[in-house]
């Protein structure tokens, strides 16, 4: 949906039939098809709920090269955040969901970083990236949210606090290099402790646009969102830590149509003349479903991407949410 496609943290998850692709860069979703199959090798899974409740947390640990391939993913830590659409909260709740992230963000910082959380992080110098196309609305996360974010490398006077210098790198089509490219250079000349890199993400739900956010410490890797792949930000390629945080912007034509599918399928299943048709699609398997949907949607849509009506307020919210969150991890503030 943009000039190289939504980013991805990390890894790329999808079913592929055909044309058609079903993906999410959120491992829950894709911890749910592995669940579904009965597949949870190599996989460990933790659930549970903060802030009365109203904050659902669920951490994804791919343990082994056999679970990193049941879920598509890279081995490492994958913590998510469901917490409903930021219109609906008040001040209080996006300070309740900062001082999530922020935690989230300590542990994976002090395991990254070998140092354990009750030290905080005095001296650390922490890269902030903010991937995305400020121009376009539901790509523009990762430039906001370091538009918001406190920079004090310039003015930093000793080595009792932590250290924030950030970058937003632009997309290929406007600079012509690869965003490892550019980090490799910045990194190099700064030598920053740690990378964060905040950038939107595809999901395969809806319901899950703009009401999940995502904190990996496994990197990015630009473009695979949306079927481009660029060179992946992680600590092999830019050799210091990387953790990303994303939120997911846009659901895939081919996800709406698979679970419309599902809709139609438990529809039919309710009527006394339709009964029985519902079973049937249900029990199509893939393959005949998915040649279903290209006679339904043809193949020029299988590229579609589609973001809620207010993406420009969730985006807007989200990135302060964001940055709140690395300030506390980091700032104590």
């Amino acid at each position: 949906m943009r000039r190289t496609g939504r980013k991805q943290a990390p890894g790329r998850t999808g079913k592929r039939r055909g044309r058609f692709e079903v993906r999410t860069d959120l491992a829950l979703e894709s911890r749910e098809d592995v669940r579904s199959g009965g597949r949870d090798n190599g996989i460990a899974v933790r659930e549970w709920k903060e802030e009365g409740g109203r904050i659902s947390l669920t951490e994804v640990q791919v343990k082994s090269e056999k679970g990193a391939r049941a879920i598509g993913k890279p081995m490492g830590t994958y913590l998510t955040l469901e917490t409903g659409r930021p219109g609906d909260q008040d001040d209080g709740y996006r300070e309740d969901v900062a001082d999530e992230l922020a935690a989230g963000l300590r542990r994976l910082a002090g395991k990254a970083l070998k140092k354990k959380d009750a030290q905080g992080f005095p001296g650390v110098h922490v890269l902030a990236v903010g991937l995305g196309n400020p121009y376009v609305t539901p790509d523009s996360l990762g430039p906001r949210v370091l538009g918001n974010i406190r920079i004090t490398r310039s003015i930093a006077e000793d080595g009792d606090l932590p250290v924030i210098s950030g970058i937003v790198p632009g997309v290929m089509a406007q600079t012509g290099m690869e965003t490892a490219e550019i980090l490799r250079g910045i990194i190099r000349e700064t030598k920053p402790d740690l990378v964060i890199a905040v950038d939107a993400l595809a999901a395969r739900s809806i319901r899950r646009l703009g009401t999940t956010i995502q904190l990996t410490d496994t990197g990015i890797h630009p473009g695979s969102g949306v079927g481009n792949h660029r060179h992946g930000l992680t600590e092999e390629t830019l050799g210091i830590p990387v953790l990303a945080v994303g939120v997911p912007t846009v659901v895939g034509a081919a996800a709406i149509a698979q679970d419309t599918v599902a809709a139609v399928a438990a529809v039919l299943e309710k009527g006394g003349r339709t009964r029985g048709m519902g079973a049937w699609l249900e029990n199509m398997g893939a393959e005949e479903q998915y040649r279903l949907i290209r006679e339904v949607l043809g193949p020029e849509l299988s590229q579609l991407y589609v973001t809620p009506p207010d993406i420009d307020e969730t985006v807007k919210l989200l990135s302060f949410t964001i940055s709140e969150g690395i300030h506390r991890a980091f700032y104590g503030i």
